[in-house]
């Protein structure tokens, strides 16, 4: 059987990051992703805020789920990340190979150029599982 929180990951395409603003604010935004494991791809825009909040403190907090029809069924993960851009070519490749594959509307772009968008990587480091299908409000931590 998977591991619950990589099936989650699994099942879904958009994330909320949190970022920290150079004045301490949090700042949360969506992106699409993709994931190998506990790696999740995704791209941003270098001129925008949410690059440089990472480029000055790697650490960021990421949450996916959906509402399903009846709260019961409700799962989600959130975890603690530290990102960074992919700079391995062979790796970018991979990501953008995941990316379109779970986003098939990026398959009309051609890979994203490096003097505009970055390929960013977060590791997942403290991870938590929601399931309410095992009692209301239950959650579980993942051990990385």
């Amino acid at each position: 059987m998977e591991q619950p929180a990589i099936e989650i990951l699994r099942n879904h395409r958009i994330m909320t990051i949190a970022t920290v603003r150079p004045d301490g604010w949090p700042q949360a935004t969506i992106v699409g992703y993709a994931n190998d494991g506990w790696s999740l791809y995704f791209l941003i825009y270098r001129d925008s805020q949410k690059f440089a909040n990472i480029e000055n403190n790697r650490h960021i907090a990421i949450t996916i789920g959906s509402e399903p029809a009846e709260l019961q069924k409700i799962k989600a993960v959130y975890a603690g990340c530290e990102a960074e851009e992919v700079t391995d070519p062979a790796e970018k490749s991979r990501a953008w190979e995941l990316l379109a594959e779970r986003h098939p509307n990026l398959t009309d772009l051609a890979p994203p150029q490096n003097s505009e968008v970055a390929t960013m990587v977060a590791h997942c480091k403290h991870v938590s599982v929601l399931d309410y299908s095992q009692g209301l409000g239950h959650t579980e931590s993942v051990e990385i």
